[in-house]
């Protein structure tokens, strides 16, 4: 697929990118590029390849789900400037 600086205007106006106009044939040459290898990727068989999340396979080691603090909240609220019905009170930050 072949882009043309045209196309690269509309596509810079809709991206709200501002780009020199001496530029535009390097970037229609370098999208069209682009475009051109995704349309030849897109023609091979992908059907017996197996997905995978990670390309070295390793598995996730994953610590056990068990409680290793204790309960601080009272002693955080006891300290904190202001609490109510549970909950920490800040000042409002957005108008």
């Amino acid at each position: 697929m072949s882009l043309t600086a045209d196309d690269v205007n509309k596509i810079a106006y809709l991206a709200r990118l501002g780009i020199d106009t001496q530029d535009t044939e390097s970037y229609a040459k370098d999208l069209s590029g682009m475009l051109d290898l995704v349309a030849q990727m897109s023609t091979v068989d992908t059907d017996n390849v197996v997905p995978m999340a990670h390309p070295l396979g390793q598995v996730q080691r994953l610590r056990p789900d068990q409680v290793s603090e204790e309960n601080q909240r009272e002693a955080f609220h006891a300290i904190a400037p202001q609490v109510e019905a549970g909950l920490f009170l800040v000042p409002k930050v957005i108008e």
